[in-house]
């Protein structure tokens, strides 16, 4: 009896979609269209679920009742909420509380479009964080209940959540056997896998003061790569400048960072540290990074200059 062997050649999908207010791409190896996009549509449906999950816009979301509750009583949540919450309480303490998911509660009194004119009182830079504190939200491990100590105490999963959504799309993909790909979730890019034509994933770093220049490629098997940037929103009062990325502790803005990368295992984890090592500075951030297992940053600072951990090596083009 003669066999006849079909060898299908793996090839690269990619799609571009808005999900949780922001661009995603999702590119997957597979050995054809059809199958592609079922696992496009796979690692889309989990997104959405994510985001009802964690959303603090939709009013029927857990989140939005534990902000309702605030002050109130304890809500009880699923355990992945529950565990995704302990978890971000986790990298608050890992930072000195630079990541805080209670910054949701700041009063907005800086405007990065160009309306302000002067900077905020000390008195409304100060009460703008009354209700922000991580030590504020109360964990009961056998419930699975939240509580905000503080009425008016809000969360929000803003620096995390999208890293959070391309972990869970990630995870779904390689458990439905999808060997390869790349969930870039507005610029939190987590990797798996090699290319169809067996080289590694290439992760482009930009030039934060010429964004249409790349001044790094690295190479990235299995693992998430996150870069923040502020460059774009921004104020200039008396000589210094002033960042959208603001310090929960303080209210005042971040200042002397314009991009930071950060390499991570997971991207959940490499989106917080990322915006933390702003709030942090170049010489606490690159300080703390260097003591973290598995972690890795790259950080320009307002001048151009580049300052990156220990374990780093960087061939500029």
């Amino acid at each position: 009896m003669l066999f006849t062997t079909i060898c299908f050649t793996q090839q690269s999908y990619k799609k571009s979609l808005i999900l949780m207010g922001s661009g995603f791409e999702i590119t997957v190896v597979a050995k054809d269209s059809i199958t592609a996009a079922t696992y496009i549509n796979t690692a889309t449906t989990e997104i959405k679920r994510i985001e009802k999950l964690i959303s603090s816009w939709d009013v029927n979301s857990q989140t939005s009742e534990i902000n309702k509750y605030a002050g109130i009583k304890p809500v009880k949540v699923d355990v992945e909420l529950y565990n995704f919450i302990e978890r971000a309480i986790g990298i608050s303490k890992l930072t000195d509380g630079a990541f805080d998911i209670s910054y949701a509660s700041m009063d907005k009194i800086w405007k990065f479009d160009s309306s302000m004119k002067k900077m905020p009182s000390e008195k409304e830079i100060s009460a703008s964080v009354d209700k922000v504190g991580y030590k504020n939200i109360v964990l009961d491990k056998t419930k699975h209940t939240v509580f905000l100590k503080l009425k008016g105490m809000k969360i929000g999963f803003g620096a995390i959540g999208k890293g959070y959504a391309a972990d869970k799309a990630k995870e779904l993909l390689i458990s439905k056997g999808v060997s390869s790909g790349i969930i870039n979730a507005s610029g939190d890019m987590n990797t798996w896998g090699k290319q169809p034509n067996g080289n590694e994933w290439k992760i482009a770093i930009t030039n934060p003061l010429n964004k249409n220049k790349v001044f790094a490629l690295l190479p990235i098997t299995n693992g998430a790569v996150v870069t923040s940037g502020n460059y774009e929103k921004y104020v200039n009062f008396n000589g210094k400048r002033y960042t959208h990325i603001i310090d929960p502790r303080t209210g005042y803005p971040s200042s002397g960072i314009i991009s930071v990368t950060v390499f991570a295992p997971k991207a959940e984890l490499a989106d917080a540290l990322a915006t933390s090592i702003f709030v942090m500075g170049k010489e606490t951030g690159v300080d703390r990074i260097n003591q973290l297992p598995k972690i890795e940053c790259i950080i320009i600072d307002d001048q151009g200059n580049i300052t990156k951990s220990k374990n780093i090596e960087i061939d500029k083009l």
